[in-house]
């Protein structure tokens, strides 16, 4: 007796396929968004330490000639901490925050109505931005305080062995291998912890901007959904992290470890096509990032059996494909009104 045909597993390639399906079957809005928010974005992450060299570079020549000018004058010495570069890095934390949830908010609408093969709009996917920036901000900022208070737990636990250890008359030698490797463990179980919680909110920007909730609930429901789809979150985040940070990490070292000056580096055509390559790459890649969580958000949600009344309402008498059957695709479900 033959065997019924099942889909193929419910894998990270599964995610990265849907993604691709909606974002090259409306690849002009997709590429007008990327240009106005994700290519600021990561043309910025690549440059910015040449921006941050090219002040510095200035701020040691004018050093040299204020601290000449003090020894002849007798004067205080001038400051050490340059403030145009302070100020750069101000405004670049800003720029950086407001174009990522720029980016978040618009692509993840335009992914969302994709999937149910709606008309997607440059201008009302713009305008979703009114709606889901604070929300959205407020979301991050009580994510980034409960990672900071995790943090400083195990800050404070390695602080009460140390004054336990030294209230017991032991004297601790900071360079000790022992001293080291008790600091690299409970930094791997921090590291652990933090990955953890990561992979739990990896739809806190998807619940955000579609069900409209911020704060703790977008937390909660993002660890509520992911249950049964940690593996595929935690692909996706170690996938887009590794290559990422491989574009960001490689491009920063060629600029921190060139002799050149940073006006040199700028008039070097060379220079410039490898910015132009790797801002694009990472473009493409912040893109497909934000998708696959999106497309995800839908999967977990028809895993979970929240998403065949919101199809039935959404299609009537249209085939539709849909990630059912435990963790399995399916080919097709019909949705019909009855």
């Amino acid at each position: 007796m033959a065997m019924p045909h099942r889909g193929p597993s419910l894998d990270l390639w599964a995610v990265l396929s849907e993604s691709k399906r909606i974002i090259n079957a409306h690849s002009r809005h997709f590429l007008a968004l990327s240009v106005i928010f994700l290519l600021p974005l990561s043309f910025s992450l690549i440059v910015y330490p040449t921006l941050q060299r090219l002040l510095t570079d200035s701020f040691s020549s004018n050093f040299h000639v204020l601290l000449r000018l003090t020894v002849h004058f007798h004067e205080q010495p001038p400051p050490l901490v340059d403030h145009n570069t302070l100020w750069l890095s101000l405004l670049y934390s800003l720029f950086v925050f407001i174009f990522s949830l720029s980016a978040v908010g618009t692509i993840t609408y335009s992914i969302f109505h994709g999937f149910y093969g709606r008309p997607v709009r440059l201008v009302s996917a713009i305008k979703s931005i009114f709606a889901s920036f604070l929300p959205l901000l407020v979301t991050v900022i009580v994510s980034q305080i409960i990672v900071s208070l995790i943090t400083l737990v195990f800050g404070l636990l390695l602080l009460l062995v140390i004054r336990g250890i030294e209230l017991l008359g032991i004297q601790i030698e900071y360079s000790s291998p022992y001293f080291i490797g008790f600091s690299g463990i409970l930094l791997l179980v921090l590291l652990l912890v933090l990955v953890y919680l990561q992979v739990n909110w990896t739809l806190v920007s998807v619940v955000v901007v579609v069900e409209s909730s911020w704060g703790l609930e977008p937390l909660r429901r993002s660890t509520g959904l992911i249950k049964g789809m940690k593996g595929v979150a935690l692909s996706s985040l170690l996938f887009f992290g590794f290559f990422a940070g491989i574009l960001v990490w490689s491009s920063w070292i060629l600029t921190m470890g060139s002799d050149s000056t940073a006006n040199d580096m700028w008039s070097n055509w060379a220079f410039v096509a490898q910015i132009v390559v790797t801002s694009t790459f990472l473009m493409l890649l912040l893109l497909y990032n934000t998708a696959a969580n999106t497309v995800l958000y839908m999967y977990c949600k028809a895993i979970h059996g929240e998403l065949a009344l919101e199809i039935a309402e959404e299609f009537a008498r249209e085939y539709v494909s849909l990630p059912f059957d435990e963790g399995k695709v399916p080919h097709v479900v019909s949705v019909v009104h009855v």
